[in-house]
């Protein structure tokens, strides 16, 4: 579809990121988020795809129709949280932020178990604060799964920032059996598995479910990955809450997934259900964290992922 995130241009252009990068460490992040506001507003005037979608966006969420101010704080939102990647990824102690975890005992519980934590994500907020988790806990190791041939300008970034994050990513684009092999290791190190579970790649296997008011389609690998490696799944979000203060919340999404082939169909979609319902709560209550600058319920009916899953439920 002419709409959908992986043929979009991409938001984050390697000049950004690299002028954010260089910008944020010699200048400062104070100076940057007073930068911010303009670079936001030549954003919005600049890209008009974004701009209708994020009012779209806003539109669904939102207790009134959108206004060009709700659509520039969306903008700068987004673009904070992506100043801040700069910081989570190159500070040592991230002493300048303020991070509040919620749930955490219920992650460690299931931590507790020592089988490994599926934690599914979304592009809500900052999925990089969960260093500060990490780094409170040493004890935790947090594998990231990552298409790194959808996400070289990050990829990037973080090899410039932080070499050891780097490593800890788990390739998604590469070869299936190399992808399969390292989540069965880290799910047998007892790791924690992150992963953004609301966008699907080109050609993915989705479920539909109703999501703000309409049907969206969500990939149904997560789902797959935690029957496969048989560990609970948790949900994760880090919240940005303005100045430098981040809110990570940990949720209780299911114990254990078990998707039998006779009914794998059924059994997706309900997952798939449960994740919108759970991600839904969260972008009501904290809509500008939405990173999804695209048309997220667009989907046309001769969307390949969408046949497949039509053929399965046929068999």
């Amino acid at each position: 579809m002419s709409a959908q995130w992986h043929e979009r241009r991409e938001t984050s252009s390697r000049f950004t990121i690299w002028l954010l990068l260089t910008a944020g460490l010699r200048l400062g992040r104070g100076f940057m988020r007073a930068a911010l506001y303009p670079l936001a507003l030549l954003f919005f005037l600049r890209r008009a795809r974004e701009r209708r979608d994020s009012r779209a966006f806003l539109d669904r969420v939102l207790a009134h129709p959108a206004r060009n101010r709700d659509v520039l704080r969306h903008i700068r939102s987004y673009a904070q949280t992506m100043l801040d990647r700069v910081f989570l990824l190159n500070d040592a102690n991230l002493a300048r932020f303020d991070v509040h975890v919620r749930g955490l005992d219920q992650l460690e519980a299931e931590v507790a178990r020592g089988r490994g934590v599926l934690l599914l994500g979304a592009h809500l907020g900052s999925f990089e604060v969960l260093r500060a988790l990490t780094l409170r806990k040493p004890d935790l190791q947090l594998r990231v799964v990552m298409d790194l041939q959808r996400t070289q300008v990050l990829n990037e970034l973080m090899h410039a920032l932080n070499p050891g994050i780097a490593a800890n990513v788990i390739d998604a684009g590469g070869d299936p059996g190399a992808l399969a092999l390292a989540l069965h290791e880290a799910a047998s190190q007892g790791a924690l598995i992150g992963l953004l579970a609301d966008r699907a790649r080109a050609g993915e296997a989705t479920a539909a479910a109703d999501f703000l008011g309409a049907p969206a389609y969500f990939p149904t690998a997560p789902y797959l990955i935690a029957s496969m490696l048989d560990l609970p799944v948790v949900l994760a979000f880090g919240i940005y809450r303005g100045a430098s203060r981040y809110d990570l919340h940990f949720e209780i999404f299911a114990q254990s997934i078990k998707i039998a082939r006779s009914d794998r169909p059924a059994q997706l979609q309900k997952c798939v259900a449960h994740y919108a319902v759970r991600l839904e709560h969260y972008v009501r209550l904290y809509p500008y964290n939405w990173s999804n600058f695209y048309d997220f319920w667009h989907c046309p009916a001769e969307r390949p992922a969408a046949r497949r899953e039509s053929a399965a439920s046929a068999r």
